[in-house]
């Protein structure tokens, strides 16, 4: 019997990308030269033999509903279960979008029907290779009401993120933002395991009270309540939700074992596949140390990038520490450095485009410069 249904959560999801998010949602940013966002969290609820996946939107999702689709890459187009996208629920009087809690509560038949047990909550902005089945066991030996998955700091974020207090039992007894107080070095990774019965019950307690939203009102204001546990995840996880974090993560991607760490475990990540022809390198191109994706054209120099399908890369042109995203054309003898390129972006020649690593330069979709 199946332990586990998951539940992708995008309601009031940091929405920070900048030019990048302007018309998509953070779940289905591009990432990795042939990845979106959403594809971790997805392929590492079904590599845990999770088979009931509820994805609740926010806004801007036509981008992500026609990347998941039916979810036949993650193996969720299932006659029982698979994937759900349930759009969210303005309030009936106000007419204003609300809190998680309260699509939970509009999308409550969606849990009443499901028979698993458990649930487990995910963030769509976490990049990380994790088997939610360890956590569930962690969860189970330690008889918590919640588990939360966090990570060690081990050099400076840029991103948004909550800290958390853990004794050396592994009780977590403080949550803070990250604008606290708290100094530690442990760092939410925006995952809960909790019982289905519990999640349903915060959803009736919380709304009664007049509050909505799972972490800040369910779980901090009740830490002292409930039993509140910290699972440590030790293997690679990027935090993308701000414009810095999404480079510097993309660009630790070029370091193979990072990469292969993501990528080449017994788990892997699936995504929408496309079928284009393989990167074609002129004679006098020159590619080192990037990540190109099929259907590239190669005339010029790429050095330190990640390209994604399509990138045309004319001759004399010279692109460094950049991430070029699908479609971007760049004309003859261009410079790009430290930048990041919405799709379809064109490029004249002879342009100089040049950011710094902690504010990349940024063009935004279908741009022609």
């Amino acid at each position: 019997m199946r332990r586990m249904m998951g539940v992708i959560n995008l309601v009031n999801e940091p929405d920070d990308l900048e030019e990048l998010t302007y018309t998509r949602c953070v779940a289905s940013v591009p990432f990795g030269s042939r990845y979106r966002l959403i594809d971790f969290a997805l392929s590492n609820m079904v590599n845990s033999n999770i088979e009931n996946v509820a994805v609740f939107t926010q806004h801007k999702y036509r981008s992500l509903m026609d990347h998941l689709g039916s979810g036949k890459e993650w193996d969720l187009d299932r006659k029982r279960g698979g994937l759900f996208i349930l759009p969210a629920v303005l309030h009936e009087t106000t007419r204003i979008l609300r809190g998680d809690l309260f699509q939970f509560y509009s999308h409550r038949d969606y849990f009443y029907r499901a028979s698993e047990d458990y649930v487990i909550i995910s963030r769509s902005h976490i990049v990380c290779n994790i088997d939610f089945n360890e956590v569930l066991d962690y969860h189970l030996s330690k008889n918590a009401d919640v588990t939360v998955v966090y990570k060690k700091a081990e050099e400076e974020e840029y991103a948004k993120f909550r800290r958390l207090a853990v004794r050396e039992d592994g009780q977590v007894t403080v949550i803070e933002d990250h604008s606290g107080r708290l100094r530690t070095d442990n760092i939410s990774m925006e995952m809960y395991v909790m019982s289905k019965e519990l999640l349903l019950d915060m959803v009736e307690t919380c709304l009664a009270q007049g509050y909505d939203h799972l972490v800040r009102d369910g779980i901090m204001k009740n830490i002292d309540k409930l039993g509140v546990y910290g699972y440590e995840h030790k293997g690679h996880t990027g935090l993308v939700n701000t414009i810095q974090s999404y480079y510097k993560n993309s660009m630790q991607l070029l370091n193979p074992k990072i990469w292969r760490e993501l990528f080449f475990q017994r788990n892997l990540i699936y995504t929408k596949v496309k079928d284009e022809p393989p990167a074609r390198y002129a004679e006098n191109a020159l590619a080192k140390n990037s990540l190109i994706a099929n259907g590239c054209v190669i005339e010029g120099k790429v050095e330190n990038s990640i390209l994604f399908r399509g990138v045309k890369i004319r001759k004399g042109a010279y692109v460094k520490n950049s991430i070029i995203l699908q479609n971007c054309e760049i004309e003859e003898n261009v410079i790009i450095e430290n930048a990041i390129l919405d799709k379809d972006v064109f490029i004249n020649r002879g342009r100089v485009l040049t950011g710094d690593k902690q504010a990349p330069f940024i063009a935004s979709k279908t741009k022609v410069i």
